[in-house]
């Protein structure tokens, strides 16, 4: 029987007193999956999560390896697990902020137990785990340095962190019409739409934080809605509103429609859907160990690049 383990740490009140940046307002975001994850119908908010959730578990296979002990960071309904067998992760922990999220969770095969974590904050002894796994929950960190510190620390010695989280240029159709929109109609704008890692700064931020053999790739994901309305309200129901501290509380009635007409002109189909393009960024990282293979040292090279021209080739 599954069971969930609510853990508070002293540390969390000390850190929130440090230095670190302080972007999005958690206790918002909270509020927004409790929300978000205790409707009737949020299964239909889940396609998303589900995608990105089933391309994390494909890199797990690719691993080719099994792993005895694995934590999903941010798991909210578990929709990672649902791709795994037991044969590939023997045992899983999941945290989330939002217990609605946890006890609304996804069937799985592997024996899992649950616990009521803030992902700024893992309350977890260091070189814990062989695996750990986030889909979908990093983009709203505060302090996204300080949270893969975290996660290296956890991890085992050649153990690997597969996560997936949204990019920069996510949701830039929504964005630039919400922008003209405002300009237009109240002469100026205020973000709307959450600020979020460009690729070219990720695979800086792991290397940071101390993991190696990195990989970094970006897919793109575009889903057609009937109009912009429907996309905010998609955005509500998935829990992905906006919560950073600068939000705008309120949007005009009148700006609302402009940027609706906006974000038709400019990006509307033929068939008059609209787009909206999700830019997720995949991350791989490993711990270091002795085992793996390391580059060889500057100079060791027996063949020059100025004779690779010299080299007969026979077929």
């Amino acid at each position: 029987m599954l069971k969930t383990v609510v853990l508070r740490s002293l540390r969390c009140l000390s850190s929130r007193q440090g230095g670190a940046m302080n972007v999005f307002d958690r206790s918002m975001k909270r509020k927004q999956k409790q929300w978000a994850s205790s409707l009737l119908d949020s299964d239909k908010y889940d396609y998303l999560r589900d995608e990105a959730g089933s391309r994390v578990a494909d890199r797990v296979y690719d691993v080719s390896r099994t792993f005895p002990l694995a934590l999903d960071v941010g798991c909210g309904k578990s929709h990672i697990a649902e791709h795994l067998s037991k044969d590939i992760v023997e045992r899983l922990l999941l945290t989330d902020i939002s217990d609605s999220s946890l006890r609304n969770r996804r069937k799985c095969e592997i024996p899992s137990h649950c616990v009521l974590a803030d992902e700024e904050f893992l309350p977890f002894k260091e070189n814990t785990f062989d695996l750990v796994l986030s889909s979908m929950s990093l983009h709203w960190i505060n302090d996204l340095p300080g949270a893969l510190r975290q996660i290296y620390q956890v991890l085992k010695p050649d153990g690997v962190f597969i996560g997936a989280m949204v990019g920069g240029e996510t949701l830039y159709e929504l964005r630039c019409s919400l922008q003209l929109a405002e300009l237009e109609r109240e002469g100026g704008f205020a973000p709307h739409i959450s600020p979020y890692t460009a690729v070219t700064d990720l695979g800086n931020l792991l290397g940071q934080a101390g993991f190696n053999m990195l990989t970094v790739d970006i897919d793109e994901v575009q889903v057609n809605y009937p109009g912009m309305l429907e996309v905010m309200s998609d955005l509500q129901g998935m829990g992905e509103s906006n919560c950073a501290w600068n939000r705008k509380s309120l949007l005009h009635r009148d700006t609302i429609l402009a940027a609706a007409a906006i974000y038709k002109e400019m990006y509307g189909n033929e068939d008059s859907s609209v787009p909206a393009t999700f830019q997720i960024l995949y991350m791989i990282g490993w711990k270091p160990h002795e085992s793996q293979a390391k580059p060889a040292k500057r100079g060791s090279a027996n063949v020059s690049f100025a004779d690779l021209s010299k080299i007969s080739l026979t077929f």
